[in-house]
């Protein structure tokens, strides 16, 4: 059995922003008892990231990691067709990932207490972001 929707997602700009609720929403919406369910977001200079999700300087923290990793506008890049954050975002994607698993029980999603779903923003400026979940059982 399996179930896959959608959603769309406009970020503020480089950051994270929770997307747990929506995930639960539909994996409970997808009526799987026992599965996993797959995190997935369409772009390449954006991020699906499981983290801390009790105090938010742990995902400020993580930002500053990924400004060490790939700085904006490092003259090595060739890549900037759309800015000095146009590489370091496809970066900083291809390091965080663009998909995350997450088991299902008893319908749903089997987090640990600490844990939430976030879309890990790259770029700058803001953005329209779509994420598909599918969930299989």
């Amino acid at each position: 059995m399996s179930h896959q929707q959608s959603f769309d997602i406009r970020t503020r700009g480089r950051g994270t922003t929770e997307i747990t609720a929506e995930v639960a929403r539909i994996v409970r919406a997808a009526a799987i008892a026992t599965g996993i369910a797959q995190v997935f977001v369409q772009h390449t200079s954006c991020s699906v990231m499981i983290t801390e999700n009790a105090d938010p300087a742990v995902r400020r923290d993580l930002e500053t990691l990924a400004a060490r990793w790939a700085p904006d506008g490092d003259p090595a890049y060739r890549h900037d067709t759309e800015g000095a954050d146009d590489m370091a975002a496809h970066a900083r994607s291809l390091l965080a990932g663009s998909a995350v698993s997450v088991p299902v029980g008893g319908g749903e999603l089997l987090l640990g207490t600490w844990q939430g779903i976030y879309l890990w923003e790259h770029r700058a400026g803001a953005q329209l972001r779509h994420v598909v979940v599918t969930v299989l059982g």
